[in-house]
């Protein structure tokens, strides 16, 4: 019953969490984005004392169940193993694992490595890409966010298409937008953890995963574990050869805690009762923890670092229509002195300093004005570009489902009061004063009314007109640029402030 429970428990969590990265109605994230928010680095990076205080008081309690219900990566291993079960060689589908003896020299190394790299982007010596290839959420978002959204945006567009004539307005059609290097990264992920899933169960977890070392030191001393009970056992080590973290030495009547995640699936496969979950000490006699005496010494927590660096261009889908009349050139993006980067995120090195490259802000971004960077001190960071749309000033969702600090949570107010660039002029480009033709797109579509047109010549009657921008106005939403008729580059374009001012 206790497995069923943690299964039921980890298909809900694993939907859920996947769902804040396609579902773009924005339904999943208000109601379950607190899911996001509890995942331990994330909860570190953005001091939320509570979630952490809570999964370290989970392991303590229950061991390492957070590896098992909560984390996405934990869960796509476990389905992968169970698939590995169903359908891989008759001969290797049960009795498959052995004993393993811990790497602790690894597994340590790798989490001080890991942490090394953290305190260093903290300090903004280096930016916090290295840290967001190993840390297990960033790994699974950015897996969900580029393999899986388009192909479930796919799947919507068509049923949306086949419903049109219907009436029915549950589904409209979205764009999707794919980031090559994203995809890159993504399936070089999935292949590794996929692989070492396939071949040796929760390998990853206990070689690699800095989140699984880090609970493994603490769930040495949980309250409830699977034990054996040396008196009901037969030997058969049926729990040995059928357990995917390779914790488990039957012979010695031992289980490595610190590697356990507590899937209990030594406890299902038990024919004699002999393992259970249950308080350790309740089992044991003194005289049977002489005989069977464990070396703690040899269950260090272990941790490990993949450090992957792939650098790709990135090109978003650009718009090649207008109103679907006539083709248009496609818009570029301007090369911006400085980047932007989305209010609430406070500066461009505060963003480096915290964010992991999860995507769950570019996810949920209604306006499509996110995209991963490909600049290597900014790797698969949120940057801001207008091809497609522009930040308008009441959405916040970036700040409200940022886990991991990288945004500060912001008020519409507040929004409508921070400047993240500012509009500049392009006026050899602006056909109003180099064509003379009305336009004044930019200072129509302006949503805090920055921009206005003023004549070339005040002194001439005739005289052409041009877009000024007024600085202390303009809180560099992007609206001027994307709503532009000039292509390829717009004859406005906004430059990004490395540190956002409130105006």
């Amino acid at each position: 019953m206790l497995r069923k429970i943690r299964v039921l428990v980890a298909i809900i969590s694993i939907v859920v969490l996947t769902l804040l990265f396609l579902d773009f109605t924005g339904i999943t994230q208000q109601y379950c984005g607190w899911l996001a928010k509890i995942q331990l680095v994330p909860a570190l990076l953005s001091l939320n004392v509570v979630a952490v205080i809570f999964l370290l008081l989970l392991t303590l309690l229950m061991g390492r169940v957070y590896c098992s219900v909560i984390c996405p990566l934990g869960i796509i291993q476990d389905i992968i193993n169970s698939l590995r079960g169903k359908f891989g060689k008759k001969k290797n589908r049960k009795n498959r694992f052995n004993y393993i003896e811990p790497k602790s020299w690894l597994r340590l190394g790798v989490l001080v490595v890991f942490v090394f790299l953290i305190v260093l982007g903290l300090c903004n010596i280096i930016s916090m890409t290295m840290v967001s290839f190993i840390e297990p959420y960033s790994a699974y978002g950015r897996i969900a966010s580029s393999l899986f959204a388009p192909i479930y945006n796919v799947g919507n567009n068509l049923v949306a298409d086949a419903v049109a004539d219907s009436e029915c307005y549950w589904f409209y059609d979205v764009e999707t937008f794919v980031s090559l290097h994203l995809i890159i990264v993504a399936f070089v992920t999935i292949l590794i953890v996929g692989t070492m899933a396939w071949i040796g169960g929760r390998i990853y977890c206990n070689t690699i995963c800095p989140v699984g070392t880090l609970l493994g030191f603490f769930s040495r001393f949980s309250v409830l574990k699977p034990v054996i009970d040396v008196k009901k056992c037969n030997g058969c080590q049926k729990c040995a050869r059928n357990c995917k973290s390779s914790c488990i030495d039957a012979k010695k009547h031992v289980i490595d805690y610190s590697r356990c995640v507590v899937c209990l699936d030594c406890v299902n496969n038990c024919s004699t009762g002999a393992i259970s979950y249950k308080v350790r000490s309740a089992l044991k006699t003194n005289d049977e923890i002489s005989k069977h005496n464990i070396d703690d010494e040899r269950r260090n927590f272990i941790a490990t670092g993949l450090a992957l660096a792939t650098a790709t261009a990135v090109k978003a889908t650009d718009k090649i229509t207008d109103g679907g009349l006539a083709k248009i050139i496609d818009k570029e993006a301007p090369q911006r002195k400085s980047r932007i980067v989305p209010p609430g995120a406070v500066s461009l090195s505060h963003l480096q300093r915290h964010c992991t490259g999860c995507q769950l802000c570019i996810s949920a971004c209604d306006n499509k004005v996110l995209f991963p960077s490909h600049n290597l001190d900014t790797f698969m960071q949120p940057i801001v570009q207008y091809n497609n749309g522009y930040c308008r000033p009441e959405c916040v969702k970036c700040s409200d489902v940022c886990p991991a600090g990288a945004f500060h949570s912001i008020t519409v107010a507040e929004k409508s009061s921070i400047q993240i660039g500012r509009a500049i002029v392009n006026l050899d480009a602006c056909i109003m004063s180099s064509q003379g033709k009305q336009c004044g797109n930019c200072s129509r579509r302006c949503p805090s009314g920055a921009i206005i047109l003023a004549p070339l010549n005040p002194e001439d009657e005739n005289s052409r007109y041009m877009p000024v921008v007024n600085e202390a106005k303009c809180i560099g939403c992007g609206a001027c640029e994307y709503y532009c008729p000039v292509r390829p580059l717009s004859a406005i374009y906004v430059e990004g402030n490395e540190a956002h001012r409130m105006i």
